[in-house]
């Protein structure tokens, strides 16, 4: 009779495990796919991605190449023509004011970098957590005259979104992660002044422990902004002149 019941606790301890198993399985298939292992699944989505960043870097390149031809019809023109070079200078100005223009010059490179996780009780925070920080770190070049600014090497415009997604954040439609670094052209030495004042902006990141790399340099480049805007809604006033 003992013998009886021993092999029934078996037998249904086996159905149980063979349900879990099942279970598992179908849970699996459905989110990797039928017929497809876990790391087959991984190669196929490093192959998509390598695809994905090769297309990527062939518009890139295709984008500079028309940008290019674009800048010598436009220079073409101007030559011998005061009133025409007169425009394409304001032309260049404008564009470079709004962004579209890629820029260097003087200025400051801020690194903001993560602090050390807590090894004890594996407690960590991400700058990408504090976009206050980020935006307050913006907001005081500003104020400094900046001439022009980025985010991990996206132009920071009027235009700029920056947005928590996910475990990181978007600027410009672009994913980007820690570590966070700003560059700015202008006075350098107003720019440095502004950020590193008592109590400042750095003086706060460091407070919250965050490593902080804050550098002069003569050569900060800047890249162009790179969506697209069109005023849908929106047309310019004309002005009545009487």
């Amino acid at each position: 009779m003992k013998k009886t019941r021993n092999i029934l606790a078996l037998t249904l301890l086996s159905v149980f495990l063979g349900m879990i198993l099942s279970i598992q399985f179908k849970t699996i298939s459905k989110s990797v796919g039928e017929g497809v292992l876990p790391t087959q699944r991984a190669q196929q989505l490093a192959i998509e991605l390598k695809r994905a960043q090769q297309e990527k870097e062939t518009q890139s390149n295709r984008i500079k190449e028309l940008e290019s031809k674009i800048e010598q019809y436009e220079k073409g023109g101007i030559e011998n023509n005061v009133y025409a070079e007169n425009l394409y200078n304001d032309a260049m100005k404008y564009r470079a004011l709004a962004g579209y223009t890629d820029l260097v010059g003087p200025g400051i490179l801020l690194e903001i970098h993560d602090p050390p996780v807590d090894v004890q009780y594996g407690i960590g925070y991400s700058i990408v957590d504090e976009l206050d920080l980020i935006l307050q770190v913006i907001s005081v070049l500003n104020a400094a005259d900046a001439e022009a600014i980025s985010i991990n090497d996206q132009r920071y415009t009027s235009h700029t979104e920056i947005v928590r997604a996910g475990n990181h954040i978007e600027i410009n439609g672009v994913s980007t992660n820690s570590p966070i670094i700003i560059k700015a052209i202008g006075n350098a030495d107003t720019l440095e002044s502004a950020l590193a004042i008592r109590e400042g902006i750095v003086w706060q990141l460091r407070n919250y422990d965050y490593i902080v790399h804050l550098t002069q340099d003569k050569n900060i480049t800047i890249p162009k902004y790179r969506k697209v805007n069109e005023f849908i809604y929106s047309s310019p006033v004309e002005e009545n002149v009487n």
